[in-house]
């Protein structure tokens, strides 16, 4: 076991997808894959050549067990993940019809809801440099919304950064219900990670200055993904736009945040400025939705200054 600099924790969930390019309700096969907000980033942080660990609860069943190799094997420590006996491992199902994604949850009483503050383990906590938290976490179960804030109060009284991603996820809470609970976590953070829509509904208001505002009440750096053409970093003096790479042809745009995420967080670890730390979440999110799935196009930092630094690529 290493000791991991970035720390993540959440539901990853097996992923059922079609796969021929019909619906779900006509489909006779399935990919079996699987997916989840926080072990996309930390299989993002790990490919990308940061220590990177991940916990959460799957059933102790196969496909439980499937996920905790396939994250174990992209390099990521699972040591504080748990299999449980008593509880299924929770399940989405994805269709893209007519250029449009659905997703259909089976997560409810799944051993990830069932998480509770005494699962954490305060020392596995402190010795990170980092935490990165969703939204989606405390969206599950009242229990797993106390373990969200647990794990916030744990790493800001050890010193640790928090990175929070608000994912808001409308399928599985309303807005109303939402707004408090992220905002309030949205306090607490170092670095906040929003989109631009997530704000807008968050801050009940379409008015991009009085979002901003909003936005340098925080403690936190917050930047602002889902712009036209750019990334914008917001903190208390300015707001520097970082451009979008253009992408020729786009395959699935599912887990682009997660890998944005990952390559910001990356260049945080590396010690780059904001500026470029997002260049960087930019790349690695445009080379993610070139490729189907969530996690699977995440390149390697091989790929990454490959790209920065133009090296033609030879074939044969």
């Amino acid at each position: 076991m290493f000791t991991p600099e970035l720390l993540t924790f959440g539901e990853t969930m097996a992923l059922m997808m079609p796969v021929s390019g019909k619906g779900l309700e006509y489909s006779s096969e399935l990919y079996s894959l699987f997916g989840g907000a926080e072990s996309n980033v930390a299989i993002g942080v790990a490919r990308l050549g940061h220590r990177a660990g991940w916990f959460g609860r799957l059933g102790k069943d196969p496909l439980g067990r499937m996920i905790l190799k396939r994250i174990r094997g992209e390099g990521v420590d699972v040591s504080h993940a748990e299999l449980d006996a008593q509880a299924a491992t929770g399940l989405m199902m994805r269709e893209v019809i007519m250029g449009k994604t659905s997703v259909y949850y089976y997560r409810k009483n799944s051993a990830a809801s069932l998480t509770r503050p005494e699962h954490l383990d305060e020392s596995y906590i402190a010795q990170a440099k980092m935490i990165h938290i969703t939204g989606i976490t405390p969206a599950l179960s009242e229990s797993c919304k106390e373990a969200a804030f647990e794990a916030i109060r744990l790493a800001r009284k050890n010193g640790v950064k928090i990175s929070f991603d608000p994912n808001l996820r409308l399928k599985l809470w309303s807005i109303e219900q939402a707004r408090p609970v992220l905002l309030e976590m949205a306090k607490e953070a170092d670095v906040f990670l929003p989109g631009l829509d997530e704000l807008k509904l968050l801050y009940q208001t379409e008015d991009w200055e009085t979002i901003v505002a909003k936005l340098r009440e925080l403690r936190a750096v917050s930047i602002v993904k889902g712009g036209d053409n750019e990334t914008y970093i917001v903190d208390k003096d300015s707001i520097t736009a970082v451009p979008y790479f253009k992408v020729e042809h786009v395959v699935d745009t599912v887990g682009a945040g997660d890998g944005f995420c990952a390559g910001f967080l990356v260049g945080l670890l590396k010690g780059y400025s904001y500026p470029e730390a997002v260049r960087i979440g930019n790349l690695v999110g445009s080379m993610v939705i070139q490729t189907e799935g969530d996690w699977e196009g995440i390149p390697s930092w091989e790929q990454v200054e490959a790209v920065l630094l133009d090296v033609k690529h030879i074939e044969r």
